[in-house]
């Protein structure tokens, strides 16, 4: 499968299917969540992918790819921490959400590295991972990632004021 070592293969198909998952998870619930059964499933296939990442060496020692899975790691760490703790105090939403949504930033950068690189066979679209359009590719992925942990960070904001204005156990609710 183009050039990919076995490791290379299983690291591929585990983080497809973690971006999968992620994408539906912020489609559906505006969020990857420990909570539910979609984001537990992201989050485990993402540390696999990341573990995985840390054993491929393509382009000799320890690179950029390198870097970002130990970001993503750092990332699922922080979102843990953030999710089972109080750590962060009233943030501890804020960094959950923006920590794990930060993932699939760090998804996105080497698989379109690596896809541009290797694909189409015979023929890849850029020459080397140094390829400026891929810097210009990597700019936008960021300005998405910033626009969309915004409207995220939004969005918790207001669901997390509708969920502490709501009547508990009878009592009236708050003007």
């Amino acid at each position: 499968m183009g050039g990919l070592t076995t490791l290379g293969v299983v690291h591929t198909a585990i983080a497809v299917v973690a971006v999968v998952c992620g994408f539906v998870a912020v489609a559906r619930d505006r969020e990857i969540s420990s909570r539910n059964r979609l984001g537990q499933s992201y989050l485990v296939l993402t540390l696999a992918s990341a573990l995985t990442a840390l054993g491929i060496f393509r382009h000799g020692g320890f690179g950029p790819a390198h870097a970002l899975a130990v970001l993503t790691v750092v990332a699922l760490a922080v979102g843990t921490v953030a999710a089972t703790s109080h750590l962060f105090g009233r943030a501890s939403r804020y960094v959950e959400a923006i920590s794990y949504s930060s993932t699939l930033l760090f998804h996105l950068i080497p698989a379109v590295t690596e896809s541009s690189t290797r694909l189409p066979p015979g023929a890849p679209l850029v020459a080397s991972q140094d390829a400026p359009i891929l810097l210009g590719i990597d700019l936008a992925l960021l300005v998405v990632f910033v626009v969309a942990a915004t409207l995220q960070a939004r969005w918790l904001r207001r669901s997390l004021r509708a969920t502490s204005t709501r009547p508990t156990s009878g009592a009236p609710a708050r003007p």
